[in-house]
């Protein structure tokens, strides 16, 4: 239910913003927010989300029930280039790269406690032993 996206070619203060958006929602809120969003990172934080959601489905979660529970953006790599300024100089360009980890959560209403489960058992047994 996590998900890693490394080297995004997009400053970690853009991104951020974007990640501060969906920050505790569900994942369809999150899904709708970032599809009418004008920001450039939506698309790729949309993916993310999407990748989150596969690996919380292959391990038997509904998708129903799941939230973003954490989202962290964080300086990645830092790519340097030159560019030629006035007077013969050169002045050099930092392109900064962010790193987006994503945690889904199950909803505390989805989770149901083990007494209960148990309870339920016990019940069916008795029911069926009459």
């Amino acid at each position: 239910m996590k998900a890693l996206l490394t080297n995004y070619h997009q400053s970690p203060r853009k991104v951020r913003l974007v990640a501060d958006l969906i920050r505790g929602k569900s994942v369809g809120a999150a899904r709708a927010a970032l599809l009418y969003l004008p920001k450039k990172s939506s698309p790729a934080i949309g993916k993310l989300l999407d990748s989150a959601v596969a690996n919380a489905s292959s391990r038997g979660s509904a998708v129903e029930d799941l939230f973003v529970k954490t989202i962290t953006v964080n300086k990645g790599i830092v790519m340097r280039r030159a560019r030629p300024f006035g007077r013969g100089r050169s002045g050099s360009l930092r392109k900064t790269m962010s790193i987006v980890f994503l945690e889904l959560g199950v909803s505390a209403k989805a989770v149901k406690p083990a007494k209960a489960r148990a309870a339920k058992k016990t019940t069916k047994k008795a029911a069926a032993a009459k």
